[in-house]
């Protein structure tokens, strides 16, 4: 397994597309600057500038949304060249192999969540919009590392279906469907759609959120849960007919 990561690791370094992607981390800050710098005359609490920067429309879409694209690049060369079939003859475990594509989606969607806290943090305080305070920023951290480990949980279905086709049309696709999808069900049953469900455990608690009903973790955990073992049986079924 941990052969399988490390060799997954060094791929990457031949795939500068999947480097360039980190930029949309710095995105919501870019943006922050330009919408909190014509509010100039406001007092802007940390938190608030934070909500905006990190805690918004990053883990909502942004981030769904490169995950999304890094599954369905992890699995599109392999499957498009029939590799697959020359790695069962190693033979490699089919388990340990979609895991170690997990893992990659899940060390990249941690350094994106840390990248968009460090460029959150500098963009507040560098041009003087924000004061630094260890309270606000040991809380973007905790934040940040929250949806940097849940949202690759919650995109496991994603990389099964990544991992069952050839072609990269179908999961592009399902990424665009399955975020927004994600992010409307959160208003409706936030416990139905594992984006949903990552969106409510990291909104709990942020200062100034109100959700519409206390959020049952229970409830969140068991969603996100059953759909990633479901998405795994189905890679597992679909990676066998690749044999």
């Amino acid at each position: 397994m941990l052969n399988l990561v490390q060799t997954e690791f060094l791929k990457l370094r031949r795939r500068k597309f999947v480097w360039l992607m980190l930029l949309a981390a710095l995105l919501m800050p870019l943006v922050a600057i330009f919408y909190f710098g014509a509010l100039s005359t406001i007092e802007i609490m940390p938190m608030q500038f934070y909500k905006w920067t990190a805690l918004s429309y990053t883990p909502w879409i942004i981030l769904p949304f490169v995950l999304g694209m890094l599954c369905t690049m992890l699995m599109y060369d392999e499957n498009q060249n029939d590799m697959l079939k020359e790695l069962w003859i190693i033979p490699v475990s089919k388990m340990g192999y979609f895991f170690s594509k997990f893992m990659i989606v899940l060390v990249y969607s941690l350094c994106f969540m840390l990248l968009t806290a460090v460029s959150s943090i500098l963009a507040g305080v560098l041009p003087g919009m924000i004061v630094f305070t260890n309270d606000s920023v040991s809380f973007l951290l905790i934040k940040c590392l929250e949806v940097g480990v849940l949202t690759p949980f919650a995109m496991l279905p994603v990389l099964a279906v990544a991992a069952s086709q050839k072609g990269y049309i179908l999961p592009v696709c399902v990424t665009i469907v399955y975020t927004f999808l994600g992010f409307i069900l959160l208003m409706v049953n936030m416990y139905i759609h594992p984006l949903s469900s990552t969106t409510a455990i990291i909104m709990r608690n942020i200062p100034g959120v109100v959700m519409e009903e206390p959020v049952h973790l229970g409830k969140a955990f068991l969603c996100i849960g059953i759909w990633g073992i479901a998405s795994t049986i189905w890679a597992r079924i679909a990676l066998s007919k690749g044999k």
